[in-house]
């Protein structure tokens, strides 16, 4: 039998370029090596708020937020009781808003609610600040081969004031997202040993291209006028998130991936079809991705605003009366059961993917508990950009302590923001308009 020398839990691996990458954690290094525990951010939202039926409509039971009782305990609502599994794992946040929000278009709640930006300041979609994600990325891509996982259901960056992306890089400009599932998958996943040499040949020649059309797309917007100028400014961050990608793939080429069963993958499905099959598959890919440790950040835009892109149809899909946008305009009774019926749709994804994220073991522990998951909107009612209702997963061994419908007033989502970075181990003493953090909440 061979004998392997034990590896120093410092030992690095280079790469190409010179370029150092920390090993994982290996069994060659001893029992008695720890390894800090992975921390994980997935932001998960929802267009066009939930269903807060009045109470003269009688059926409060499927109002989305739960039904508070003694001790801060609750009872689930009809739309969210596919989640009553993770009651011990996830909390609901009442009062939450963004002071920005009433000041700006409601239908930028979407471009804001990872940013908090005061999107009044400007036009529509020409102004933003950096999103929770991204300050996540930024701390954690070192780790992992991805800086992030932006995806949205219509992929790009939509348009001014209907963005198709809640994720904006560090000088605000929109990330263009990802919607298709073999698309993400190749790009998370396809790594072919057999051709790793022409692999990388191939990263380098497209990362000299996508340097050379920055140069010359700088060059050109020099002479552009205003308008056009701001057209570039977003194709340039386009191109340096490709550039970014293309990087991270070069430097972690040499490095195996993960073992992992994908026979549950149905790749060939899109948003044309049938939604709980695509939305599931999505969910899968990021499951596997945060397995894999490809990376530590996902942003997920499940549906857009004000009735823009494929899943406004989504509700007629599954035999209710009236699209999305339309369904949350509602103001009769049966209107608003319709839209709750949609919002019980989406708790059942999200009760999959946490079952998903539940089951994939970390060194110690589950994904789930090294993972705070954030799902949401930027609305609560139509257009009301006050108590936006949000739901917390996750993060055990960051220290959430779960089981709660928390409230206390109103109270700044940057507040909760710099709570969930500060539980990430990431040391920032402000977000956006934060003024603290949650205070006798589920952070501490």
């Amino acid at each position: 039998m061979s004998t392997f020398k034990q590896i120093d839990r410092r030992a690095f691996i280079r790469g190409v370029g010179g370029v150092a990458l920390a090993l994982p954690v290996l069994d060659a290094m001893g029992n008695g090596v720890t390894e800090e525990i992975p921390r994980r951010f997935c932001a998960i939202y929802t267009a066009n708020g939930m269903s807060l039926p009045k109470s003269e409509h009688d059926i409060n039971e499927w109002s989305w937020f739960p039904t508070a009782q003694n001790n801060s305990e609750f009872v689930f609502s009809k739309s969210t009781e596919p989640l009553s599994p993770f009651r011990k794992q996830l909390s609901f946040m009442g009062g939450l808003y963004h002071p920005s929000g009433p000041k700006s278009d409601p239908h930028q709640c979407s471009d804001m609610w990872l940013t908090g930006a005061p999107l009044h300041n400007s036009k529509p979609g020409t102004y933003n600040s950096v999103g929770l994600d991204q300050v996540v990325a930024l701390h954690t891509k070192r780790f992992c081969r991805q800086p992030s996982l932006v995806l949205s259901i219509d992929a790009g960056t939509g348009f001014l004031s209907r963005t198709g992306t809640i994720s904006y890089s560090l000088d605000g400009r929109p990330i263009p997202a990802e919607n298709n599932p073999r698309r993400v998958f190749d790009r998370l996943f396809r790594v072919d040993p057999a051709s790793l040499t022409s692999v990388r040949n191939k990263l380098q020649l497209r990362i000299k291209l996508v340097d050379a059309v920055g140069d010359s797309a700088r060059a050109l917007q020099q002479q552009l006028g205003k308008s056009d100028r701001e057209r570039m400014d977003e194709y340039l961050t386009s191109l340096n998130e490709v550039e970014s990608r293309l990087i991270a793939s070069e430097q972690w080429i040499d490095i195996p991936l993960k073992q992992q069963d994908y026979s549950h993958l149905n790749l060939d499905v899109t948003t044309e079809g049938e939604p709980a099959e695509y939305y599931r598959n999505m969910f899968d890919l990021i499951a596997l991705a945060f397995d894999a440790d490809i990376t530590r950040s996902v942003a997920f835009m499940l549906n857009r605003e004000d009735g823009m892109g494929i899943s406004d149809t989504f509700p007629l899909k599954l035999g209710l009366s009236h699209t999305h946008h339309t369904l949350s305009h509602a103001g009769d009774k049966e209107g608003q059961l319709q839209f709750a019926k949609y919002d019980l749709f989406l708790s059942q994804q999200l009760a999959h993917f946490l079952s998903q994220l539940a089951k994939y073991q970390d060194r110690n522990s589950s994904l789930l508990d090294n993972t705070i998951v954030m799902f949401g909107s930027g609305a609560s009612t139509t257009h009301n950009p006050r108590n936006l209702p949000t739901l917390i997963a996750g993060g055990a061994n960051m220290g959430l302590k779960h089981g709660t419908y928390w409230r206390n007033g109103e109270s700044r989502m940057s507040n909760m923001y710099l709570s969930i970075l500060q539980s990430m181990g990431i040391e920032q003493g402000s977000f956006a308009d934060s003024t603290t953090t949650l205070s006798n909440s589920i952070f501490g």
